[in-house]
């Protein structure tokens, strides 16, 4: 995919850069060498420099959506994360934050940097890869996550979406269909949404998610679990997306450079439970084969559903093809296993539950895959 490189800063007041243009393949030119036809060490320095900063920012999958990158800085989280009223940073983060442990959080809070004369945020969100417009809202009172992007990206095989939320301004010419660069400003920070408690001025941030789509199906779906409940955003109602983790995504790219890999990290995530499937045909299978691990048993034999890992957020990292002698009982969907250690670490999203000593698929659970396979 391409990638925008960074641009490159300018020189420091009074330092003249030399012309790279005014010198030809065969070319020299003191401007540039120097009187004895040496490169001067000061440029050769800063040009490796560039070098190296262009091909790492081409490798990294996905950058900042602000111009705030306290993430990378050591003890730099409190002036990253906004938590909420009256707690820490750490409920800014992804995951299992809020309510003592029981309440989840789909993204990660990123505090802005830029003020008006109002005291209302001023900073620009950036598009954090290469991918095209899927959808936005800007009717703030039909969503908590009131004004909002989704993005649509494509990287190493895998659709992934990323989602921008509470916007004050979406960009007046953003279009569904629209192409936009990594870096491209699509919005400016604000605080919007429905919830009742509103989000205050001194805690105005965005809300990035980085998701996995779960199936195109989910209004008919949606109508016929929910019946009573209204769905303003069609298939791009957030049930629909189930997010990965921003802040380890974007650590580990960070620390691994050229070495990371999207496709591996999402393999490796941590099982929480293992769910046998018995069905061959639904759009998970479709959209991420990349996931899918081979099974000769059931190349041989014949596929009769599937074995899914899932993380404690339900995203079906690994799938398992598994023939009819390798699948126990009729049940269309069958907890097979239990990471009770993951549980007792994140237990909020309520896939399994424990009863009698025994563990079952939660209400969550059952919901969840019955979207997968509508």
């Amino acid at each position: 995919m391409n990638r925008t490189p960074s641009p490159r800063p300018p020189p420091p007041v009074g330092e003249r850069v030399p012309d790279l243009s005014a010198v030809g393949s065969a070319g020299w030119d003191p401007r540039l060498y120097g009187r004895r036809g040496r490169l001067p060490l000061r440029f050769i320095v800063r040009l490796a420099l560039l070098v190296v900063s262009t091909v790492f920012a081409q490798a990294q999958p996905f950058r900042l959506p602000t111009a705030n990158h306290a993430l990378f800085e050591p003890g730099g989280e409190d002036e990253f994360f906004v938590g909420t009223i009256g707690k820490p940073w750490t409920t800014g983060t992804f995951g299992c934050v809020r309510s003592d442990g029981w309440k989840f959080h789909e993204g990660i809070d990123i505090r802005c940097l830029q003020r008006d004369s109002h005291g209302e945020a001023a900073d620009p969100v950036m598009a954090a890869a290469d991918g095209a417009v899927v959808y936005f809202s800007a009717r703030p009172s039909l969503s908590n996550f009131g004004n909002y992007i989704v993005l649509r990206h494509e990287m190493e095989g895998l659709e992934i979406y990323s989602l921008y939320a509470h916007l004050k301004k979406i960009r007046d010419d953003l279009k569904v269909g629209q192409s936009v660069k990594t870096g491209e400003a699509i919005a400016t920070m604000g605080r919007t949404t429905n919830t009742r408690e509103g989000i205050s001025r001194d805690r105005a941030h965005v809300h990035f998610e980085l998701d996995l789509f779960v199936n195109e199906r989910f209004p008919a779906w949606h109508r016929k679990a929910f019946p009573n409940q209204r769905n303003d955003h069609a298939a791009w109602n957030g049930q629909n997306l189930l997010g990965l983790d921003p802040r380890l995504v974007l650590l580990e790219q960070h620390k691994q450079g050229t070495n990371f890999s999207l496709l591996s990290f999402i393999r490796n995530q941590t099982e929480l439970c293992r769910v046998i499937v018995r069905d061959t045909q639904f759009p998970w299978l479709r959209r991420y084969p990349a996931l899918i691990k081979r099974n000769p048993t059931a190349e041989k034999e014949g596929v009769a559903g599937y074995e899914l890992s899932l993380n404690y957020n339900g995203v079906p990292f690994r799938l398992v093809p598994r023939a009819e002698s390798e699948i126990h009982g009729k049940a269309k969907y069958q907890l097979r296993s239990v990471n009770e250690a993951e549980y007792r670490e994140n237990p909020c999203r309520r896939l399994v539950v424990r009863r009698d000593e025994r563990w079952e698929l939660g209400r969550n659970g059952n919901n969840l895959l019955e979207l997968l396979t509508y």
